[in-house]
């Protein structure tokens, strides 16, 4: 167990594991923690290194929370944990909000640090609009719903998100639905989850995408449930870098533990390329 201080003197959990001359940082996403790629570690972890981390307000980082916490804060983070352990070469891979931190970062602080970057089943704009119909909720979430939203408790806001994430959740009763619910909820700080909440469905990093300089690659869920599938598409038409999407069959948002084996081959696939 390690912990990074930041400059604002907070500390974020982080694990590093395996010894491999590639160096791979995995970013979990909202309402998660490091655990998710719990299932995938073992195996990357024998060709690469491997560093997973809670961001603020998550898991063993709940309480780094002191700050008003934004996608910025995120990405500033992110730039702390590489400096502080001195990377580089760095093959950077993010699953839905931690794709987000994933183009955050590179907005600000560009790709010198990185080798590749590898997003999973994430848009590079939450929001809906006349223009753009592959954000959130596929193509169907708008300002107009952010606006409801925010007038609703955040049990009820995360139970929707869950639902949309996993869509089997729909046939599980309520009351029977609320425990593991609570539970997650339990392991993050919901001040945090809100400002990242709010900061995430604010973005619009689709000119960001296109300046990328590094090698990129795009896991994405078939059927899909947050996300449309079509965002491969859009992802392969405006990526000026080498470029390959990965398509997870029968699978939700959860692409991770829906196909545990098959991330960590497709991981394990690029870092040998």
């Amino acid at each position: 167990m390690s912990y990074l201080s930041l400059s604002n003197g907070e500390r974020i959990y982080y694990e590093d594991t395996g010894k491999g001359e590639q160096t791979v940082i995995m970013m979990h996403g909202w309402t998660s923690t490091h655990e998710v790629f719990a299932p995938c570690v073992p195996e990357i972890s024998k060709v690469a290194r491997c560093i997973t981390y809670d961001h603020r307000g998550h898991g063993n980082s709940k309480e780094a929370n002191r700050d008003h916490v934004t996608m910025d804060t995120l990405a500033s983070d992110l730039d702390e944990l590489i400096r502080g352990l001195g990377l580089s070469d760095v093959t950077l891979l993010g699953w839905s909000m931690g794709a987000g931190v994933a183009m955050n970062y590179m907005s600000i602080y560009g790709c010198d640090a990185l080798r590749r970057v590898v997003l999973c089943d994430m848009t590079p704009k939450q929001m809906n609009d006349d223009d753009w119909h592959l954000g959130l909720y596929q193509g169907k979430y708008t300002k107009q719903d952010m606006e409801r939203d925010a007038g609703k408790s955040f049990y009820a806001l995360y139970k929707a998100f869950a639902i949309a994430a996993i869509p089997k959740l729909a046939k599980v009763p309520g009351f029977l639905l609320r425990r593991p619910l609570k539970k997650q909820l339990s392991k993050c700080d919901e001040k945090t989850l809100r400002t990242l909440s709010v900061s995430m469905k604010e973005k619009d990093f689709r000119r960001s995408v296109e300046q990328i300089t590094v090698p990129f690659f795009y896991f994405y869920a078939v059927p899909g449930s947050l996300f449309s599938p079509k965002l491969a598409e859009w992802y392969r038409i405006h990526v000026h870098t080498p470029f390959k999407a990965v398509a997870f069959e029968n699978s939700t948002h959860m692409l991770i533990s829906d196909h545990p084996d098959k991330f960590a081959r497709e991981v394990i696939r690029i870092i040998e390329e």
